[in-house]
């Protein structure tokens, strides 16, 4: 997809297909729905005047009125997507209208199509950024393998504007960079296990780095071995791939030595989880949605995808992010319930079970990712990035007197709760071990990596869920 910034008026643009936002301004709960049209072209309200009259199109999220040969206008059609409430209208909702206008051409074979940007009292970068963002994810497929595969993707989409200024283009720019990061982390989400390995998943992220200029080291078992990594090994000593240590290092160019970073400016990390295929080891999940587990490396495609706006965005700030890749397979090398490893760290582990749980889920559903965290003000700069990223995270107990789970009799710690009470916050309590003092925050992604069901404004499988929310993080401590 091509996405174009144009100063057009939207009645005067040639277009297969025109769309526009609309919400509904009726005050209280029983009011008739009032009808608003996001934007002041006078031909264009005029064209849609009389279907909106007729109160059947109520101008509910991501509802659709469609007019064909809309008297006064260049576009062929015209497509009235609706964002919900006139009161409660947020960046979230043109997101997801931007998307709605998308899939709504693609199933039709129109592949080319004109978005109105929607005048209203919302922040225009803010405002111009999800909705290209929006726009570029609705194009996401997942069907690459299928034989009669049937491209539907739309080649273009221009962006309507009244007027350009530096704000609505930085805002546009920055929607492209994001909106093709997040979809490079889905389309690694949505590869097979067959196909992307950890060998693989580690050459497509260097090739990432290659491509915007990252340092980028990959390494192997001896590499592993000689760091002691002895606890990600265990993971991976049952599969007949070898495991990855992707290691990704961006350094911003701080222009002249005066305006370099204080001595104590940070340096963030992001850690992304690599399970290119997590049968649960010895610990075997059941056969039903066992398919599904090529998606455990979620968590590492958030981070290449998160690094890959990192560099075409720089923020001026120092980001490292290290991926851990490898399978988690049953077979006779592989590691058991019962056996004691020893971590980088030197800390020891009681293995109990071999395979991670979906306790995220169970706890917050499909909604709502998880943070856990050892540090407030960390997790208030996190929580800021929402009113621009848009991603819903909730945060969790993760306190001291939880540890008591995870206590062993024979080593340091077990990798799991000694009961199946509160599993999510468990396994964080596990990773808050390695974090020290260091502030830290944990997202636990797990329901919310994989979407189950098409939505109207985006399509079903790997959500590409972080990206967009850890960008928006790093570039609040740019200098």
């Amino acid at each position: 997809m091509k996405p174009t910034l144009l100063a057009q008026t939207p009645s005067n643009f040639s277009s297969s297909l025109l769309a526009v936002f609309a919400v509904d301004s009726a005050e209280g709960k029983d009011a008739a729905p009032d009808v608003t049209l996001l934007t002041s072209d006078g031909a264009l309200n005029e064209a849609a005047k009389v279907w909106l009259a007729t109160g059947e199109f109520k101008a509910g999220l991501a509802e659709t009125l469609l007019l064909h040969a809309p008297a006064g206008m260049k576009a062929e059609r015209l497509l009235v997507i609706g964002l919900g409430k006139a009161k409660s209208l947020s960046v979230h909702e043109v997101r997801k209208g931007a998307g709605t206008a998308v899939r709504f051409a693609k199933p039709r074979g129109i592949r080319e199509v004109a978005i109105v940007s929607p005048e209203s009292t919302l922040d225009a970068k803010v405002t111009m950024r999800a909705l290209v963002e929006g726009a570029v994810l609705a194009d996401f497929e997942i069907d690459i393998y299928r034989s009669d595969r049937k491209d539907t993707s739309v080649s273009a989409v221009s962006v309507l504007v009244a007027s350009k200024d530096s704000e609505v283009e930085a805002g546009f720019a920055e929607g492209v960079v994001i909106g093709e990061a997040q979809n490079f982390a889905r389309s690694l989400v949505n590869e097979p296990g067959n196909v992307l390995t950890p060998t693989e998943l580690g050459k497509r992220a260097k090739a990432m780095c290659d491509a915007n200029g990252i340092a980028c080291e990959v390494h192997s078992t001896a590499k592993m071995q000689e760091l002691g990594m002895g606890a990600f090994l265990a993971v991976a000593q049952g599969s007949s791939e070898a495991p990855a240590l992707i290691v990704m290092n961006y350094i911003p160019d701080y222009g002249e030595p005066e305006v370099a970073p204080a001595a104590d400016a940070p340096v963030l990390a992001l850690v992304g989880k690599g399970i290119t295929f997590d049968t649960g080891g010895i610990s075997i999940k059941p056969a039903d949605n066992m398919d599904k587990m090529k998606y455990d490396m979620a968590g590492a495609a958030a981070m290449i995808g998160a690094m890959q706006v990192i560099a075409q965005l720089k923020p001026k700030v120092r980001v490292m992010s290290i991926v851990c890749s490898c399978e988690n397979m049953p077979d006779g090398k592989a590691f058991k319930p019962g056996d004691v490893v020893t971590a980088m760290s030197g800390k020891t582990i009681e293995i109990m079970n071999t395979d991670a749980t979906g306790a995220i889920g169970v706890a917050l559903g499909k909604l709502n990712a998880g943070l856990f965290s050892n540090d407030d003000a960390t997790v208030e700069k996190f929580m800021e990035g929402y009113g621009v990223a848009g991603e819903k995270f909730w945060r969790m107990p993760c306190t001291d007197d939880y540890r008591e789970q995870i206590r062993s009799a024979i080593a340091d710690i077990m990798n799991t709760g000694n009961s199946r009470y509160g599993g999510a916050t468990t396994a964080a309590m596990f990773l808050k071990e390695f974090a020290g003092e260091t502030p830290w925050i944990h997202l636990d992604i797990a329901g919310t990596a994989w979407l189950d069901e098409n939505s109207a404004w985006m399509s079903k499988g790997p959500s590409g869920v972080a990206v967009r929310s850890i960008a928006e993080w790093v570039s609040s401590y740019s200098a």
